[in-house]
């Protein structure tokens, strides 16, 4: 199936070779050219093809590279650096919100051929966790940045992240770092479809967005916001226990400035342990019928939404996701999502591992940040030592035969190498009593005895 060279890589690092397998089939340069042709605005390609924007800052997302200008140093790129920022800075919005959503439908298609995905949560339904996620601040290199002493902040954003795909599905940039997270909700209703389920915190709580849901006959699932105007019908109910408190229901009414009124659920958690905040009530609203989802699945579906600050966390401490060096807000946000779609990818190598293993509870017992290592470490060598060539198996392939390749390198994984290192409770920390007031101790005295 493989070339030499390429067959020794499969064997030695299976899962190295299943990204850069992905990146060949999903972001090869051609494909690639042609479909910026196709959804570009106002942007065009002169000396700088947009695939080669692509693969520059990639390998600072995947941390092949430490910087853009690093990656550049080794790119056959007939521009300047000067002229490779200027082209950074404007790739639009538009631009990279259709590559997060162009990758996403590719991805969930390779996951659902190889049957990798998850249990769905609400079966007939799909759910849609919705969180913000605020770009970290940038240098101070650009000029209008340079004397001032606060963050500059290049730009935020909205994510949506299927639970049961285990991807990032789309994605609402906004180049104001400071725009309110309710401010892009028009955006978001835009592409609510019939049988959704949102689940997202209290930020979205917003009257006029669930009005929106609503009509679109979708659903929610949401934790109220504490200003949420609504009307009880009926006293809470005791329903039952739930893994996290008792679980109490009621009927409530909203109304909408037009005067529309909807009937929902509100479901109460009396919560064992206390929130991040301090809260030890989680107050839920919903428009499921009881007879789709009671009150504990409902109070269940919300608690998984933290899944999708997992993600951002492992986008975080996997992946250059946030490159503080890109100042423009564009570019920033460029950078941002093709570490969504650089997530994905990694989603579907997880997706291939849980399909061969389905007994090994890939998600819970394999560690990403071991793949991650071996990823960021091996790929360097791997492209230097391929022939371009030798990846025509997969960037010519058909999605079902790239599924099933992957599979089978999947198949070559060995798994104990990526296994989560098990520790047991922390000891309480030993008083530091001894040598107050020295500025230094020998330790090989220490350890003699002397």
């Amino acid at each position: 199936m493989f070339g030499e060279i390429l067959q020794k890589f499969a064997e030695n690092s299976p899962v190295t070779v299943m990204v850069r397998g992905l990146l060949e089939h999903l972001l090869n340069a051609d494909q690639l050219d042609r479909w910026f042709e196709s959804t570009r605005q106002k942007q065009y390609t002169r000396d700088i093809l947009f695939s080669s924007l692509v693969a520059l800052l990639l390998q600072v997302v995947l941390k092949t590279r430490a910087s853009v200008n690093a990656a550049y140093r080794h790119a056959d790129i007939q521009a300047s650096i000067v002229a490779v920022y200027e082209k950074l800075k404007g790739v639009e919005l538009v631009t990279s919100q259709a590559l997060v959503r162009h990758i996403a439908m590719e991805t969930q298609a390779m996951i659902e051929h190889m049957a990798g995905g998850h249990p769905p949560l609400l079966p007939g339904f799909r759910v849609k966790y919705l969180d913000g996620n605020c770009l970290e601040a940038s240098e101070h290199r650009l000029k209008v940045l340079r004397d001032t002493s606060a963050g500059p902040l290049p730009g935020k954003s909205l994510v949506v992240f299927d639970p049961q795909w285990g991807i990032a599905t789309d994605v609402f940039p906004c180049e104001d770092g400071h725009a309110q997270e309710r401010a892009l909700l028009n955006a978001v209703a835009d592409t609510i479809q019939p049988n959704d389920v949102w689940v997202a915190d209290r930020n979205f709580c917003v009257l006029r967005f669930l009005f929106q849901i609503h009509r679109q006959r979708a659903f929610f699932i949401l934790r109220q916001h504490a200003k949420l105007p609504f009307k009880p019908l009926s006293e809470l109910i005791f329903i039952g226990q739930s893994a996290t408190g008792a679980v109490y229901e009621q009927a409530i009414e909203l109304t909408s400035a037009e005067g529309d009124v909807l009937r929902l659920r509100r479901v109460e958690v009396h919560l064992k342990t206390a929130t991040r905040d301090g809260a030890m009530v989680l107050s839920i609203i919903t428009n499921l019928a009881a007879d789709i989802a009671d009150a504990r699945v409902v109070a269940e579906i919300y608690r998984t939404r933290w899944g999708i600050e997992t993600a951002f966390q492992k986008l975080e401490k996997h992946l250059h996701s946030e490159i503080n060096t890109l100042g423009y807000p564009k570019a920033a946000l460029f950078g941002f999502c093709l570490a969504l779609v650089a997530f994905n990818l990694y989603a579907v190598v997880m997706a291939a591992l849980r399909a061969v293993y389905p007994n090994d509870d890939i998600d819970q017992n394999l560690s990403e940040y071991y793949l991650a290592e071996e990823i960021g470490t091996t790929m360097t060598g791997m492209v230097m030592a391929i022939p371009d060539a030798e990846w025509n198996v997969f960037a010519n392939a058909s999605l079902i035969d790239v599924s099933e390749r992957l599979l089978d390198l999947a198949r070559r994984v060995h798994l104990p190498t990526y296994l989560k290192t098990k520790r047991g409770p922390k000891k309480p920390r030993t008083p530091r009593t001894k040598f107050k007031g020295k500025p230094h101790v020998s330790t090989a005295k220490l350890l003699a005895g002397t």
